[in-house]
């Protein structure tokens, strides 16, 4: 019997469990990969927004001699503080739901099941992209992530996006010898643009060296070309590409959250919580990090996503002490 099961072994789902560990609960984190799988997902050059005080846990200076971590800076990090805090963890075991069973939970995973008093899932989001929705869009010259440029350099690639992920792609396919096309929905890139970023691909475009299509969705994905609408005159047309990236964006798995039992909002995704102890609909479930925040990935990160370990684990810690308070009230068996 665990006090506590967190689903979900990036930096929210550490923190929680550090927290746990402090308060000398029992708890293990699992993940159906390895430790921040969505970090080790992320383009291999990528280079947080964020410093590295901001992204630290349990004390555990985060040393770097750069300003920005790195992604392997990143790993490396979170993989010694699982180690050195000695956090438990049950690696690539795919959680199928949690289901409430009187007073505790059974986790029922690909491995066996197993059961907690309480259940934090901490699940993010990067496992499941925005789609388009349109024909073509599962065609294997598609590709819905991004990891490194040289698969394809001396190719033509449309990048469809106008955010941090689609405008660092862009940058990287053309630095690695891509011809890149950018296309986005609205009128101008995104206003979270990472301000280091804005200038360089701003110029690149201005220099014709990314051609970029603004206020321009993509229609239809056929092999070896895609069909372009312009969105402000209706004007279709033929664009010839290799590879089509999609970097629109990810959204939480609100399956899992209903097989769960969590009632999730069925327009912004998000799940129903208590905003101060971020405890879920089902008594005992609570929901940590960019999970919460459904379609709106925006608003939750590493940074603000960690905080939400103490107040949760505080909730859990009040529950448990009344649970032994009220058992400790009852009279005592005859002999």
């Amino acid at each position: 019997m665990l006090d506590v099961a967190i689903i979900g072994a990036g930096p929210t789902g550490l923190a929680c469990a550090i927290e746990a560990l402090q308060n000398n609960l029992r708890a293990i984190v699992f993940d159906k990969g390895s430790i921040c799988d969505s970090i080790r997902r992320f383009p291999v050059g990528m280079t947080f927004f964020s410093t590295p005080e901001q992204l630290e846990l349990g004390g555990v200076p985060f040393t770097t001699p750069n300003v920005r971590p790195s992604r392997r800076e990143a790993l490396q990090y979170y993989r010694l503080v699982a180690q050195r805090l000695g956090i438990p963890l049950q690696l690539y075991t795919r959680v199928e739901r949690v289901v409430r069973d009187g007073d505790r939970f059974t986790v029922k995973t690909d491995r066996g099941n197993w059961h907690a008093r309480f259940v934090i899932v901490a699940t993010g989001y990067f496992d499941h992209t925005n789609r388009l929705g349109v024909e073509g869009e599962d065609l294997p010259h598609v590709r819905h992530y991004y990891t490194e440029p040289f698969e394809y350099s001396g190719t033509r690639v449309l990048v469809v996006g106008g955010k941090n992920s689609a405008v660092e792609t862009a940058l990287d396919l053309w630095r690695h010898g891509a011809q890149v096309t950018l296309v986005h929905r609205r009128p101008t890139l995104g206003e979270s643009v990472k301000y280091w970023l804005r200038p360089d691909i701003e110029n690149r475009i201005r220099n014709g060296e990314i051609a970029a299509h603004f206020s321009t969705v993509v229609r239809r994905i056929m092999p070896g070309a895609v069909e372009l609408e312009r969105l402000d005159t209706s004007q279709r047309w033929r664009h010839e590409c290799d590879f089509v990236l999609l970097q629109i964006g990810y959204r939480p798995d609100a399956e899992f959250l209903r097989r769960c039992g969590v009632e999730v909002d069925p327009h912004t995704l998000i799940p129903r919580y208590d905003g101060a102890t971020f405890e879920t609909n089902v008594p005992g479930l609570y929901v940590a990090g960019s999970v919460m925040c459904g379609c709106e990935t925006w608003n939750i990160f590493i940074e603000n996503g960690r905080a939400h370990a103490r107040p949760i684990l505080a909730d859990i810690r009040r529950k448990l002490g009344a649970s032994v308070r009220s058992a400790a009230d009852q009279p005592a068996s005859p002999a």
